[in-house]
């Protein structure tokens, strides 16, 4: 079984937010952590209209990541666009 697999599974096993944050808080270094909270913070403000340029300027990160995360959310069958819709709904 591959690492990301197996961590995957890990992840599924874990089914309270309380748990999985202990979790991040054990195996993430806290800068990890926030760029994971900073991917998000960029996906949901995407979702919600907000230019890349605007994103670019108030996440202080570049037009590139922005870009990636835009092409994301428009890939067909984006788990990450059914995670935030499921998550925070249409915007």
């Amino acid at each position: 079984m591959s690492s990301t697999r197996e961590l995957a599974e890990a992840f599924c096993f874990i089914n309270k937010p309380s748990v999985m944050s202990k979790f991040f808080s054990e195996i993430f270094t806290p800068a990890e952590i926030d760029d994971f909270v900073l991917r998000w913070r960029l996906m949901k403000m995407l979702r919600q209209g907000i230019p890349q340029r605007e994103i670019a300027s108030e996440l202080g990160i570049s037009l590139c990541k922005i870009t990636r995360g835009s092409k994301i959310l428009k890939t067909k069958n984006s788990v990450t666009e059914r995670i935030m819709k499921d998550k925070i709904g249409d915007t």
